[in-house]
């Protein structure tokens, strides 16, 4: 029963394909025939010799700063916001606020970074300012989630130790709170920045800035060149930040 039953399933994922490809109107033959192969290859041959000409590399750094800016500050502003959002979201100002900050927290977060960059162009024009605010909001949904989580699984003795002595609460949570939730939301925040980066390098499909755009722009006019050296600078651009946040986390987070 179970071999029938098997063999029924791979008949029809068979049928399946075979379907999806006269539905579609693929023409394989044409895919593989001597012109389209020939095309093929000259496409490769010019997408694998980038620019570099003196002038576009100047362009590419400058898209790569604006990049690098655009996440760097988008984390930074989300990581504020995050850790605001988290202390109601704890519990700490009890179950109403807990209540709304939680379900703003699922909002930004469910909303995905391109969707926030479309809305943001909207709002703000064409720029890093809208990759900015995209990167800011997303993120903010993600880190305030992760540093409530943290804030709830942090032991309370330290910080009920300095209220009993007479401090503030304010003064319990930079003193008792804080000291132990530093590395974990360290790493958190590192970890996103590494995310913003690679989004930040595709926010530029919608408008918003950086060697996104630059990307988009060299693909929309067909400048194979142009648009290899874009996505060279984008891997260089990633490899620099691993390599970076990996130091970090050694320096700091370990430590």
């Amino acid at each position: 029963m179970n071999r029938l039953i098997n063999l029924l399933l791979v008949t029809a994922i068979v049928a399946a394909v075979f379907a999806s490809f006269s539905y579609l109107g693929l023409d394989l033959a044409e895919l593989g025939s001597a012109s389209s192969l020939k095309q093929m290859g000259a496409y490769v041959q010019r997408f694998l010799s980038p620019d570099l000409s003196t002038a576009y590399l100047r362009a590419i750094v400058h898209g790569s700063m604006e990049t690098l800016a655009m996440s760097a500050l988008g984390t930074l502003l989300a990581a504020m916001l995050g850790i605001i959002l988290a202390l109601p979201a704890a519990g700490r100002f009890g179950w109403p606020l807990q209540s709304v900050s939680r379900l703003l927290l699922n909002g930004l977060r469910a909303i995905p970074e391109l969707v926030w960059a479309a809305l943001m162009v909207l709002a703000a024009g064409l720029g890093p300012n809208a990759g900015t605010l995209a990167l800011a909001l997303h993120t903010t949904g993600v880190l305030g989630r992760l540093f409530a989580e943290a804030l709830e699984n942090t032991p309370p003795q330290p910080a009920e130790a300095i209220r009993l002595q007479g401090g503030n609460p304010l003064l319990a949570f930079c003193y008792g709170t804080l000291p132990n939730l530093t590395p974990q939301l360290l790493a958190y925040i590192l970890y996103r920045w590494e995310n913003n980066i690679r989004m930040a390098s595709v926010l530029g499909f919608v408008g918003a800035g950086g060697l996104g755009q630059m990307l988009y722009v060299s693909l929309s006019l067909f400048q194979e060149a142009q648009a290899s050296t874009v996505i060279l600078a984008m891997l260089l651009l990633v490899l620099a930040v691993d390599s970076l946040s990996a130091w970090s986390r050694q320096r700091w987070v370990k430590a």
